[in-house]
Formats: structure tokens, C-alpha cells, sequence
């Protein structure tokens, strides 16, 4: 296989982090897996798939050190006491097999912790309500003895990481998810003591732990210490030019190694449609300019060349990843053996984000194999396992078609997919046109490549096939993933039943991808959103960009209400008040086409020539339905025409359907037992 290139040889080149080098400069960073502390063969075998695939440091997610800052519903890791070593231990074991480094991110949440489950007092600087507003809970504010305690805490808990043998300890002040980033803020620090007040004694204790945790590796692990230099758009916030510049300035050389990015999680994790990739250099290149240590960022890398760009530039030393080691584990071997191609590149839909509000494992739309690892024994690259080579005909190239056709010819499978469009897709195809949307492509052209590179596949497209024709064909199996299409009678997710809306032109957002506001006059648009993603605010945002007058309503009381969970939600609020869109919350479309207040009941009067309804889609299945009843036994339903849901739903369905066909998945699914068993 052909090796590294001149033009990518310097991200493959090994950095020195104090005390231990890593391999190379690809560096997994920390990230929540969903798993937890209580589901370790889940999180293990993640986490070794990655060293599997290349990363020279693969970095655990936060890691609660104590019973005082329980994070409840974010399955977080813990190493509270020595009962927690062993199932760490065999985490370094796992993925230093592969010759990577360790890292562990231990923390304590300070302000946004719960400690739900402990019942222990929230602490922090000041007493003051904790940072979720949600949660209806106030922190107690800690006194000379509690901070004592905490360093010990964490020394403790430094010296269990140490035990079980990671390279790297982190200590975590990012992302005002810790105590330390309390301690720095003068909004939750209101002391007038040695450890508030100045900006000395606000970061009083982020030196000392740091001193403390040096103590502890005593030049056998590294230290490194994961800041947010800048908190763009809070009020009061750090900033890069101001005292985020000056923590670096103090601190400079005390860490073996910089872990910098910014702060909210909103702004370092924003989506593809709001940031670009790289975006956090603006607020981070100032760091390697402050010290000598080794500095690792983030920003949603997945080309090889911006990688090599910002070491040249001297902005990092390693490339950090989250989200592009969860949709592609195998992007540094892929580098390495000149297969930029194969790349699974991130489209930054933060679908693996929306996964740690219900506080499940991580999923991905590019990659469906995480996750599974050791509860399905699937691999991202290897082949699936197949007992009889088979002959398959696959109706729609869209994100389930696709996934199942490759799934089934990298298993040496003859594959032939038809689809009637002109361009392979689907619905990420025709979403992709709308703003902010492009690299939802990337799903389709990763997987066209992938059957274009195999000798056993074919993609038919502009063959739209009729029952005869897929009765007429001879395959072994027919797979339909003819997707779905939205729904213009009113069915959503507040309204079950069919409405008759004739009172004005109703158009789905089938209508809008086919191009109707090119088609339409300025015209008065009402968006209705009664399905609460993205879809109906991009519609929002493409009206008032083509120049008509829109309206976004939603009968909930928030907009794109679903998108909190993917970090859209208040920058989709902003851009639509720039475009001058009205956005009416709680505001319900009745059956006679009448808008009302569903907290007042006032009728809402609006004067608009369409209205674009954004609720459920219906499954186009009559092929299927109608195939059944001649073939029961070869014939499979996948994606969104088995159940209309999200993309990365349609993907993972057309994979699942491959395995099943290929009888790969014929044993259950393995489940976490602790307490039954060692690991």
C-alpha cells in the first residue's frame, strides 16, 4: 500500500509531551461517548477502534473525580475511589495495544454539576444558582477548608489515573463545565478573599491544582491543561485579547502540554451550518506564541491539507479531533497510506452531540458502526461478515441505499443499485441546497466513491423501475429505499389527523428542494414548523433570501425547538431576526386554516399568499407493500421508507439491513452486565 506522501509527512511526525512522545500529531481529544462509567466495554472498545485507526493519543471524556460533582444524566466516566482503577486500567490496555497514548480528562464540574444522584451539596465559588437553569438547585459557596479538600480530591484522584497507567492528566478548565473556569469568572466569583477579586486570586486555584497534579506525575506522566482562552458572544466572558490571553501568559510553561479551544460547547462544537472548519484559529493561534510546550486545538478538522497548513504556520502542534475521529476512526491511517479519499469526512450536523442530552451512546451519520463496536462486533472499515456470496438489486441511492450497497460490496456482494433521479442522494442531496446545508454531501459522495472503487457494484441512475422491472430482475435479494415523502395535510408532530387547508397554496419542503420560491413572485410565506429540526428555519432562511416576505410559526414555545440538542438553536434565533423573519411561537394552525394562540386563544391575524407546511412525512412503501406479496422471503424495506427519521437514522437502517442480509448480526446484541461479570 503506498505510504505518506512528502505533502502530509509532517503530521506523522512524533511530539514530545514531556515525559512521553506521541506517535504522531493525531490527537483524539476528549469527547462524551454516552457510555459512561457503567457501560466500560462500550467505551473501551471506542476508544481502541481509534488508536486502531491511527490516533497517536486518544484522549477519555471528562471524568468525574469525586461523589461532588455527579453530572446525573450525562453518562460521564468516574474514578472516584480504587474501585474504579481496574476498569481503567484495561482502557489504557486497549489502546495502547496499538501503540497510541493515553490521556484522561479528570475534572470536577463545579457550578454545573447535579449531584442528583449523591445528594451531595453543588459547590463553587459563590452561592449562587447553578449554571442550568433547569435543574432548580443553588450552589454552596466553598470556604478555605472545602478548597483543601478539593485539591485533595483531585491529587486523589491523579494519583488513580496515575495507577492505572495513562501518559497524559488532564486538568480540565473548559467549556464552563469546571470549577476552575468558576473560579476565573467574575460572574460567578464574588470573593473577597485570596481566591476572588483579582485576577491573580481567581486563578489562584487553577495554578495550585496544576501545581498539585505535576506533583503527582513527578515527570513520569505528562500534565495537560485543557483551557477555553475565549467565550464569544457571553456577556462578561473571556476573551482571547483580554484575560484569556493573560491565563496563558501566567501559566505558560507550567503544563506539558496546551489543550485550547473556546467556550460555550455551542461555540467550540458549532455546526457545519454555522462555522467553517478551523474556525476556532482565530481565538487560539495566540497560544503557541506564548510557550514552548506543545499546543493541540480543535475545529472540526477533516482535510489533510488545513491539517499541515496550521502545523507550518505554527498555530498547533497536534490536530485535534472529536468529531472527525467519531465519524472517520481510521482518518490517520487513511492519510498515511495516501487514501484522502476514502476519508468519512464530518458534516457537522452534531447528531453525536444531540446524543448526550438523553445521555445514550453516541451516534454518528457518517459513520454507523460507532457504538457497536463491542455490542454488535462491528468495525468501520473491516468487512461484515457474509456466510454466501449473493446477487442484490437496491431501489434508491439515497443515504439508506447507499450505506446497504456498500456495506454489501465491501462483503463481495454484486450490488446494483437504480435510482430515478438524475444524481445519487436522495434527500441529502436535496437538502444540501438549501443554506447552510452543503456538507450534508459528503454523505452521498463518500459512499458514490466507494461503489465507483468496487468491481461488484453499479449505480443506475435516471432508471426509474416499475414492478415488472424489479420482478423481471435477477437478484437474490431487493432491497427499497425509496424514502419518504412530507406530508401536505396538516399531520405533524402536534396534529394527527389529515386537514383540508384550501384557503391558501400549501407547498411541503419537497416543493421548496424542487425549487418553488424560484417559481413564485415576492410573495407573504408562512413557514409552519410542526416538526422542530432544522428544515423549516433553513426554509425560513432560503424565502427571505430569494427575496419573499416569510413567516416562521410553531405551535411549541421554542424555536426548532429539536435543534437545542444538535447547539443550532440560538444562532438559528439570530440569523433569522437578522433576515427580519417574525418568529411566532405557541401559535397553533387550525383545521379552517386560522392561526391562534394556543396560551391566549386569540386568533393570530396574518396577511400571506402560501404557507409551507413542515410536519410528518409518509413513507413511500407501496413497491415494497406490493413486492411482499410475491417475494416475502428476499424482499427488505430500509431507511425512511421503513420509518421516516433523520438522516443518520436512514443510514444506520440501510447498514443494519445489510448486516441482516449478510446474516452478520444473527447473534443478539451483547449487553453491559458489571456487576455480573470482570472485565
Amino acid at each position: 500500500m503506498t505510504q505518506t506522501t512528502d505533502r502530509y509527512s509532517i503530521l506523522f511526525e512524533p511530539v514530545k509531551i514531556g515525559p512521553v512522545t506521541a506517535p504522531n500529531r493525531f490527537f483524539a481529544a476528549p469527547h462524551a461517548t454516552g457510555h459512561g462509567w457503567n457501560q466500560p466495554h462500550g467505551a473501551i472498545a471506542l476508544r481502541a477502534m481509534k488508536a486502531e485507526g491511527g490516533w497517536g493519543t486518544v484522549a477519555v471524556q471528562m471524568t468525574e473525580i469525586a461523589p461532588d460533582t455527579d453530572m446525573a444524566n450525562h453518562p460521564m466516566e468516574r474514578i472516584w475511589d480504587d474501585s474504579d482503577i481496574p476498569r481503567h486500567a484495561a482502557q489504557v490496555e486497549a489502546i495502547k495495544k496499538h501503540g497510541s497514548l493515553t490521556a484522561i480528562e479528570i475534572a470536577h464540574g463545579g457550578m454545573r454539576a447535579r449531584n442528583i444522584t449523591t445528594g451531595s451539596a453543588v459547590i463553587g465559588p459563590s452561592s449562587l444558582p447553578v449554571l442550568r437553569p433547569e435543574v432548580p438547585v443553588q450552589t454552596r459557596a466553598m470556604n478555605t477548608s472545602d478548597i483543601k479538600a478539593f485539591r485533595e480530591s483531585h491529587k486523589a484522584a491523579a494519583r488513580r489515573a496515575k495507577t492505572a497507567g495513562y501518559d497524559i492528566i488532564y486538568v480540565y478548565a473548559a467549556h464552563d463545565i469546571s470549577i476552575f473556569n468558576n473560579f476565573l469568572s467574575l460572574r460567578t466569583n464574588q470573593r473577597s478573599d485570596a481566591y476572588g477579586g483579582s485576577f491573580e486570586n481567581r486563578l489562584r486555584l487553577l495554578r495550585e491544582v496544576l501545581e498539585d497534579t505535576l506533583e503527582v506525575a513527578a515527570g513520569e506522566q505528562a500534565v495537560a491543561l485543557r483551557f477555553s482562552v475565549a467565550e464569544p458572544g457571553k456577556t462578561g466572558g473571556l476573551t482571547h485579547d483580554g484575560e484569556g490571553r493573560d491565563v496563558v501568559e501566567a501559566l505558560a510553561e507550567l503544563p506539558d502540554l496546551w489543550d485550547v479551544n473556546i467556550s460555550g460547547w455551542s461555540n467550540d462544537s458549532a455546526t457545519a451550518r454555522f462555522s467553517e472548519e478551523a474556525h476556532q484559529q482565530l481565538y487560539t493561534e495566540f497560544v503557541k506564541t506564548l510557550t514552548s510546550k506543545p499546543v493541540v486545538g480543535v475545529g472540526r478538522f477533516t482535510s489533510p491539507d488545513t491539517m499541515v497548513s496550521l502545523i507550518k504556520k505554527g498555530h498547533l502542534d497536534l490536530i485535534g479531533a472529536a468529531r472527525p475521529s467519531i465519524a472517520d476512526p481510521f482518518l490517520p491511517n487513511k492519510i498515511k497510506e495516501n487514501r484522502i479519499e476514502d476519508i468519512r469526512e464530518c458534516i457537522g450536523c452534531n447528531i453525536c452531540v444531540s446524543m448526550d442530552a438523553y445521555g445514550v451512546p453516541v451516534r454518528c451519520t457518517q459513520n454507523p458502526t460507532i457504538s457497536e463496536e463491542w455490542r454488535s462486533d462491528w468495525h468501520p472499515e473491516a468487512p461484515a461478515l457474509c456466510k454466501k456470496l449473493q446477487s442484490h438489486l437496491i431501489v434508491g441511492a439515497g443515504p439508506a441505499g447507499l450505506e446497504c450497497a456498500v456495506t454489501l460490496a465491501r462483503a463481495g456482494h454484486q450490488v446494483t443499485i437504480a435510482d430515478a433521479a438524475k444524481e445519487a442522494g436522495g434527500r441529502v442531496t436535496r437538502e444540501a441546497r438549501l443554506p447552510g446545508l452543503a456538507s450534508f454531501t459528503r454523505v452521498r459522495d463518500y459512499r458514490v466513491y466507494q461503489l465507483s472503487q468496487s468491481a461488484n457494484a453499479i449505480l443506475y441512475l435516471d432508471s426509474a423501475m416499475t414492478l415488472g422491472d424489479i420482478e423481471s430482475f435477477e437478484a437474490d435479494n431487493i432491497v427499497l429505499a425509496t424514502g419518504a415523502s412530507w406530508r401536505a395535510d396538516g399531520v405533524g408532530c402536534s396534529q394527527f389527523a389529515p386537514q383540508q387547508i384550501t384557503h391558501t397554496r400549501v407547498m411541503t419542503p419537497d416543493d421548496i428542494m424542487d425549487g418553488a420560491l424560484n417559481d413564485l413572485p415576492p410573495s407573504r410565506i408562512v413557514i409552519y414548523d410542526d416538526d422542530h429540526f432544522y428544515i423549516a428555519s433553513c426554509i425560513a432562511e432560503a424565502a427571505s433570501i430569494a427575496g419573499h416576505q416569510a413567516t416562521y410559526i410553531t405551535p411549541l414555545p421554542t424555536i426548532a425547538t429539536w435543534t437545542d440538542f444538535t447547539l443550532d438553536q440560538e444562532r438559528i434565533i439570530e440569523r433569522l431576526a437578522n433576515l427580519k423573519v417574525p418568529m411566532l411561537p405557541n401559535t397553533s394552525l387550525t383545521p379552517d386554516g386560522i392561526f391562534r394562540n394556543s396560551l391566549s386563544g386569540e386568533t393570530v391575524n396574518l396577511d400571506y399568499t402560501a404557507l409551507v407546511f413542515v410536519g410528518a412525512r409518509i413513507q413511500n412503501d407501496g413497491m415494497y407493500e406490493a413486492l411482499c406479496k410475491t417475494r416475502k422471503n428476499c424482499v427488505y424495506n430500509t431507511g425512511d421508507s421503513l420509518a421516516p427519521g433523520i438522516i443518520q437514522a436512514a443510514v444506520l437502517s440501510g447498514h443494519t439491513t445489510a448486516r441482516h442480509i449478510l446474516n452478520d448480526n444473527s447473534q443478539p446484541r451483547k449487553r453491559e452486565q458489571i456487576l455480573l461479570q470482570t472485565i
